[in-house]
């Protein structure tokens, strides 16, 4: 074979392996903290993995693009105060949202928890105790954070918890996904935040609606924190800017 020749097949060669590498490294999810970049202005953020890829493991972060509706979601580790005057805005404007606890909040606010539930909000796994899910490698230690809370909320409304998955502090790996899908889980991240849970440093009203308000994209996904002083003053302002925008407010039964 003449040397030009070899170098036409050795090029193609070396195409094939770079086109497989690509394909494959595609498919693989990086262990990580869930982040977003948010390119346009009103249009969906650029996410650690798109919603094809984590279609697989039963995870979204985004909703049906093509609609102008919202799924809220608020994390609460802790009670401070708020989740009264959210829910009572909540049943105000009849907008569904899904809060996702953990083990210590369960078991110091039942009456909360039992009030999400009758009043027709999810309450989501946001696991026992807030740990690093991705340093939980055996299956048996990542099952015991889910099903162990689980019980808890069981025991306090009588009713099995759905089950709607979110990784503490957006921490998550591939194996943690499979492992969640495996328990019936459906992992949910977001597609719309900003920073609202330093309690020693609450942003103002005119802060939140900058970041919020700009950035709301049709199937958004929105996380709020329940602890935040500033969202329990604002959610019915901004419950109100949303509805004049045309957005309307979905389920996560809806969003999979």
């Amino acid at each position: 074979m003449r040397k030009r020749d070899m170098m036409i097949v050795w090029i193609a060669v070396l195409g094939a392996i770079a086109l497989a590498v690509s394909i494959f490294s595609a498919q693989v999810l990086e262990t990580g903290s869930w982040g977003l970049s948010f390119r346009t202005e009103g249009a969906p953020p650029v996410g650690p993995a798109g919603s094809a890829q984590l279609k697989d493991y039963n995870a979204a972060f985004l909703g049906d693009t093509s609609r102008k509706i919202i799924y809220l979601t608020f994390d609460a580790g802790y009670e401070n105060g708020c989740t009264e005057k959210i829910l009572d805005v909540l049943k105000k404007h009849q907008v569904p949202a899904a809060f996702f606890l953990v083990g210590n909040y369960i078991e110091k606010n039942a009456d909360l928890v039992r009030r999400m539930a009758q009043e027709g909000h999810i309450v989501g796994n946001h696991t026992m105790h807030h740990p690093d899910m991705s340093k939980l490698g055996d299956r048996a230690s990542f099952s015991k954070e889910l099903l162990d809370l689980e019980e808890l909320y069981k025991e306090i409304t009588g009713k099995e918890m759905e089950k709607y998955y979110r990784p503490p502090q957006g921490i998550y790996s591939e194996e943690n996904l499979k492992m969640a899908k495996e328990l019936g889980y459906r992992t949910v991240f977001w597609s719309l935040a900003y920073v609202d849970w330093n309690n020693d440093s609450q942003p103002t009203a005119e802060y939140a609606f900058s970041k919020l308000l700009p950035r709301t994209h049709n199937g958004a996904v929105v996380l709020l924190h329940s602890t935040s002083q500033t969202n329990a003053e604002i959610l019915d302002e901004l419950l109100t800017k949303w509805k004049d925008m045309g957005y309307t407010f979905g389920t996560l039964a809806e969003l999979f």
